[in-house]
């Protein structure tokens, strides 16, 4: 096995590829189109002519050597570690590992395979000799309840996903460094793990150093590319954000008893909710410009998928609405592609289910008091778009760490 690993706590293990999947497809349609305009009238020289010119086909064979750029392991096989995998499968990261003390690898393949929101995963999946099958790659499966005794150091998987939303701080999470692993993503707010942001401040990681990363929330990820393109263009002088967020399994079916405040045991399926939430204050922490200028709140409503974001805030420089809209069209074009993206479609949530971006500015909703005052709004999937940037950030650390 390559030294050059991940693994994901509670999750599974991946390995980047250059080539996006192993999978081979047939070439495009050249070969179609030379023999049916040809076959009847055509003289056949011309046809010779035509297939020297559309021979790049041969590229793909020249492509077809794959080079390994990671590998990973993942922590607990739950929601988000299952699409982190399944990110892992379409990017062409290579999964070596899962933990789960709680799932067995029959009830693995079900779980990956069936998704109530997503669909039903595209490629094969089983199990075999107790690993794990995902489109013929072999998984290891572990079912250890302590971080310390997963044999990582046996698997030779320097890179582990923490997903299990249990193992947050520096100290917590060092147990898989202690089994042998030598970067770990964490899949949520740390307290004390430095944090980054795909698009915001990922060049502010160093390899030499951090070892322990959190990729933040899912809230902090879709604000953060916002919030950092308008405070670089117009400047935010203070702000208010509010998340509109789907359920999530912390959550009540029905009324029961809750930990922290009271309503937020009332059953998510039949209430708006009121919730605290630290994804704006976290924004200071990836944009220092803007540290004590943002705090917001969430409202946990009934829907299974897909949360928006409004910023409400007051701007240094002012701008009419339709400046702001162009800033954030050229940044979701030029160096926020594919993280930061803009619609001015009469969209609702259920059209960014499965959405890969970050955040989704949404031009028609947003409203402007006047030029110094304006509200913005963002759709993304909470847990698809956030999945997909857990695994940029394992290749982003992998291309530093080389």
């Amino acid at each position: 096995m390559s030294k050059r690993d991940i693994v994901l706590t509670n999750v599974t293990v991946v390995q980047l590829l250059r080539q996006p999947c192993p999978v081979v497809r047939p070439p495009p349609s050249p070969e179609p189109k030379a023999e049916e305009p040809q076959p009847q009238a055509e003289p056949v020289k011309e046809e010779v002519k035509v297939q020297p010119q559309l021979s790049p086909p041969p590229q793909p064979k020249k492509i077809t050597p794959v080079r390994e750029l990671t590998w990973a392991s993942m922590g607990e096989f739950g929601r988000i570690g299952r699409l982190v995998l399944r990110a892992c499968m379409e990017k062409g990261v290579k999964v070596v590992a899962v933990n789960d003390p709680f799932i067995d690898p029959e009830y693995m393949v079900y779980m990956f395979k069936y998704d109530s929101t997503h669909g039903r995963y595209k490629g094969s999946v089983e199990h075999k000799n107790g690993r794990l099958v995902v489109d013929s790659h072999e998984i290891m499966v572990y079912q250890c309840k302590d971080p310390k005794e997963i044999p990582w150091k046996d698997v030779g998987c320097p890179y582990v996903v923490e997903a299990t939303g249990v193992y947050l701080s520096l100290a917590a999470t060092s147990a898989h460094i202690s089994s042998g692993a030598q970067r770990v993503v964490i899949c949520a707010p740390s307290p004390d793990a430095p944090m980054f942001v795909m698009g915001v401040n990922e060049n502010d990681y160093n390899p030499d150093s951090m070892n322990i990363v959190s990729n933040a929330s899912c809230t902090t990820n879709c604000l953060a590319p916002l919030a950092k393109v308008i405070h670089e263009r117009f400047g935010i002088v203070e702000g208010l954000m509010t998340t509109v967020h789907s359920y999530t399994a912390t959550q009540k079916t029905v009324d029961g008893p809750s930990k922290k405040a009271w309503r937020d045991g009332r059953g998510a399926h039949q209430n708006i909710i009121p919730a605290s939430t630290g994804a704006a204050s976290a924004v200071g922490k990836v944009i220092p410009e803007l540290k004590g200028k943002l705090t917001g709140m969430a409202f946990r409503v009934p829907t299974p998928d897909v949360s928006v974001v409004d910023l409400t805030c007051r701007l240094a420089q002012a701008a009419p609405y339709s400046a702001i809209k162009e800033a954030i069209k050229a940044a979701a074009k030029g160096p926020m592609a594919g993280i930061l993206a803009y619609t001015e479609d009469q969209v609702v949530s259920t059209d960014f289910i499965s959405d890969t971006h970050s955040s989704i500015f949404d031009a028609k909703a947003g409203i402007a008091l006047s030029d110094n005052f304006v509200k913005l709004i963002a759709w993304y999937d909470n847990e698809y778009g956030y999945s997909h940037r857990v695994v940029d950030l394992l290749r982003y650390m992998f291309s530093r760490n080389k």
